[in-house]
């Protein structure tokens, strides 16, 4: 082209419009778990080139629909070793509520042979016991579960156990959720009363002592928990029932090392916890019905926790592993427990995670995270951080080696 003169170079617009915003999505980060199947995080934003740059824009203008997952599955390698188990066995009672166990095993993936199980000490492992219902008794039906019974108490029991509570009453309650529901009208006023005892469903009570009016609720499920430090346990006395046990309304307390549920008989009975929370759930058919209990707290009878561990309450807490010197490694798994209102769920973000051997005094390489609720157990490793959410109003998190 050189005998042809060359036309000067210039540079034109061929459209105004903007481009519409779209879906960016950044590299995923580390997965969640050094070996087998895992979730790696990724950042979704919605975007928009505006003058050549990129520019962060609202969510809501990004189509909804088209909007990628923060969550991707992640495999790293294949396990050497891994939990198994059996089926589960048959339910413990041939009527009522009962229990069923399975074994469980270490699996080599080379092998598929069983193996010393200290070989699967650092994977999560699943529960092996589980409750079963193998429906109602013919002559007890709406009664008591089998090993559940409640325990009669007397007017004297009861008074004496109040005493207790108070004598024993610590000052320094956890980090609470809010005040809890005063159920117990202190005026006499019966409007004040019948609000209170309304919207007694779904609230964390704190207090050593009080009472709770789960009478009158609108609601059929009405759950409410009782948290006390660690130190402590909790008793619930059943001052007044009204259950129709014949149309299937029942009362269940659950907790960490408990679980009971009863209908007939209720008045005078004496729940134990065993352990600083206490989980109580009514399901009524009728309206109208329901129950009146008093709960006190005092000093545990036995230790169930380890002094490393910790408890929270609601609405949010900062959790940092606890230190550990040299010569206390493998002797302890330290603890979180974490406990909000029943009508509350659990967000725990790692701002800092650096769980490699060159931490100070740390010595722990992951950490576990436990849904009461379901259960279901996540571990995270190395220095990730991570954003994990539960389905119920109760977590633990371990720190292990």
């Amino acid at each position: 082209c050189q005998p042809v003169p060359k036309p000067e170079s210039r540079v034109e617009v061929c459209d105004l419009n903007p481009c519409p915003p779209r879906w960016k999505v950044t590299p995923a980060g580390p997965c969640s778990s050094s070996c087998g199947l895992g979730l790696a995080v990724q950042l979704v934003t919605c975007v928009q080139i505006l003058h050549g740059q990129e520019v962060l824009q609202e969510e809501h203008l990004c189509p909804v629909a088209e909007k990628p997952l923060t969550s991707v599955p992640c495999v790293i390698r294949t396990c050497s070793y891994e939990w198994s188990f059996s089926e589960w066995s048959q339910c413990s009672t041939s009527c009522g509520n009962g229990i069923q166990t399975r074994q469980d095993f270490c699996l080599s993936s080379l092998t598929h042979k069983p193996v010393n199980p200290l070989f699967c000490r650092r994977f999560p492992k699943a529960v092996v016991v589980r409750g079963c219902s193998a429906g109602p008794c013919p002559e007890q039906e709406g009664t008591l579960s089998p090993g559940a019974e409640l325990q009669p108490v007397t007017a004297a029991t009861h008074l004496s156990t109040a005493a207790a509570a108070t004598e024993h009453r610590h000052k320094d309650v956890p980090l609470s959720a809010g005040p809890p529901e005063q159920t117990k009208p202190s005026g006499g006023e019966e409007d004040t009363a019948k609000r209170s005892f309304l919207c007694v469903c779904g609230n964390l009570f704190l207090n050593a002592t009080g009472i709770i009016n789960m009478t009158g609720v609108e609601s059929r499920d009405c759950t409410v928990a009782i948290g006390r430090p660690l130190r402590e346990e909790i008793s619930v006395t059943i001052l007044e029932s009204s259950l129709n046990c014949s149309a299937g309304e029942v009362l269940l307390f659950s907790g960490r090392m408990m679980w009971r549920t009863g209908c007939r008989k209720l008045p005078l009975s004496l729940i134990n916890s065993r352990t600083n929370t206490l989980i109580v759930k009514q399901r009524v058919v009728l309206p109208g019905n329901g129950v009146i209990l008093q709960y006190n707290s005092r000093t545990a009878a036995k230790k169930y926790y380890q002094d490393c561990d910790q408890q929270l309450f609601g609405p949010q807490g900062e959790i940092v592993n606890p230190v550990q010197l040299p010569e206390e490694r493998q002797e302890l798994v330290c603890r979180t427990f974490i406990t909000v209102a029943p009508r509350q769920r659990i967000a725990i973000r790692a701002l800092h995670s650096d769980l490699g051997p060159q931490g100070n005094h740390t010595h722990f390489n992951y950490i576990l995270v436990r849904d009461v609720s379901t259960m279901k157990t996540v571990v995270f490793h190395g220095k990730q951080q991570f954003l994990w959410q539960s389905t119920g109003s109760q977590a633990e998190i371990e720190f292990h080696e």
